[in-house]
Formats: structure tokens, C-alpha cells, sequence
């Protein structure tokens, strides 16, 4: 098994110790020369550890001051659900629904470009048939929540005014809507959850480090006629957002 990272190691240990409450909320630690002779490494790496659990939300760098104890970052909540509105007596938990929620994003579309084979199969077209992508980097009260790819078989939006979704008469307000639109309805949606490790792409963009756990949702809607209209592979950093999925139960 390869040996672990020196600064992870230190890593790891500072994060016992704070949570453990060696360092309370708001105190300061020890300098980086200091905590360097402790642990009998250079200063680089334990900016590098701090700098890692900063990224998780135990620690902050004030500038000209030091590193301090920060209050555990709270994972925002999102829920997948079939349910498009919130029902009076809804449980408890869905009081924290739209803090999960998406409050900004940037966007770039790309049109024609050749479907790769396993995006071809997911949307029941040939390899290299064109399709519109796009690039989605979400945020939640300031913060990268999400990435998600999409693509779109031009076959379907090709000539209409819906073919870049985050352009035109209905930018922004969805596959179901936009789809509605050009008289193409939707009636399923099947998501493929699987936990991963983020890439170096990955975690620059979400501001977490490589290898931290992320999830990757495959998404992919169907059309009244069993026909793909859209797939999407999203990610989700696990230490940002919780995902929860609700499921309506048919009465009796």
C-alpha cells in the first residue's frame, strides 16, 4: 500500500485534535515553525495540511494574524424528488430543501459536436452524431456546489429556438419546459448515483482537493416515446452537499 502523503498524515492529526476540542472555535493555533518542530517536518507541509482543512471548513487564515479554529462548515441539503412544490405537512427535514439549492451558475455551450460512444449509447443515437454540449458549474451561497455536463441530440433542437439551453426564449428554465416547448414532453427521468474521487479538473473548480469524495449522478430524461432527450453526468462534492432522494408512494 503507497504511504500517505506527509502533509495528509499532518493533515489527519490536526484534524483529530480540533475535533477532539484541543483548540476551541475562534482560537488561534499554534504558528506553522512551531507545530513544524512537533512534527518534525518542513513549514510546507503543514501549510499544505492547514491549507487542506481549510478547504473542509475547520480552519481559516486570517491575513497577518494566523490560523485559526472555524465553526464546521454545514453541508447544504439537496433533495432529488419527483415533487416540483412543497406540500403542506411536509416533514421536518425538508425545511432545509432550498439552502441545497443552486442560486447561481455560469454556463458554456458548444453545438455539433460528435457524441463520444458512451454518451451515444446513453441517448440511443450513433457515435459521433452531433449534439449540443454544455458545461455547468453551480453555486450555492457563494460556493461551487456542482458540475454537471449535458448533452442534447441536435436531432431534436436543431432549427428550433431551444437548441443552446441557456440562450433564447426559455434560457435557463429546464429540459421538462424547454422540451415542452417544441411539443416533445417528458415522462422520465432515471438517475445513476455512484460515489468517486474527484480528478485534478474536478477539484480546481470545486475548490476541494484531489481524491476527496464526490458524487456522480448519471441523469438521463425520456420522452413520452421512451426516446433520450438529454443525459447528464453531475458532481457533487461530499463535503459541501448531502443529496436526499424523496419517492412519492401511491396510495391504495
Amino acid at each position: 500500500m503507497p504511504r500517505k502523503a506527509p502533509y495528509l498524515a499532518v493533515a489527519d492529526v490536526l484534524r483529530a485534535r480540533i475535533l477532539a476540542g484541543e483548540w476551541e472555535i475562534g482560537e488561534r493555533l499554534p504558528s506553522r515553525a512551531r507545530l513544524a518542530v512537533e512534527y518534525g517536518v518542513g513549514r510546507n507541509v503543514i501549510q499544505r495540511a492547514m491549507d487542506r482543512l481549510i478547504i473542509e471548513g475547520l480552519l481559516e487564515g486570517r491575513a497577518g494574524s494566523g490560523t485559526y479554529v472555524r465553526r464546521p462548515r454545514e453541508r447544504l441539503r439537496l433533495v432529488r424528488s419527483r415533487h416540483r412544490e412543497r406540500r403542506e405537512g411536509s416533514p421536518p427535514w425538508q425545511d432545509r430543501r432550498e439552502r441545497g439549492r443552486a442560486d447561481a451558475w455560469d454556463s458554456h455551450s458548444q453545438v455539433r459536436v460528435p457524441a463520444p460512444e458512451p454518451i451515444a449509447e446513453r441517448l440511443a443515437i450513433s457515435p459521433g452524431d452531433l449534439c449540443v454540449y454544455t458545461h455547468y458549474e453551480f453555486l450555492a451561497d457563494g460556493q461551487p456546489v456542482q458540475l454537471s455536463e449535458s448533452w442534447e441530440p441536435m436531432a431534436i433542437t436543431d432549427g428550433t429556438p431551444i437548441v443552446l439551453p441557456e440562450m433564447g426564449p426559455l434560457a435557463g428554465k429546464g429540459v421538462v419546459e424547454r422540451m415542452h416547448s417544441i411539443d416533445v414532453v417528458i415522462s422520465t427521468v432515471v438517475e445513476v448515483p455512484r460515489p468517486a474521487r474527484a480528478t485534478q479538473v474536478q477539484a480546481n473548480l470545486l475548490g476541494i482537493s484531489v481524491g476527496d469524495l464526490v458524487l456522480q449522478i448519471e441523469r438521463t430524461i425520456f420522452d413520452t416515446d421512451g426516446r433520450p432527450v438529454e443525459t447528464a453526468d453531475m458532481v457533487i462534492p461530499d463535503m459541501r452537499r448531502e443529496v436526499v432522494y424523496e419517492f412519492g408512494v401511491d396510495r391504495p
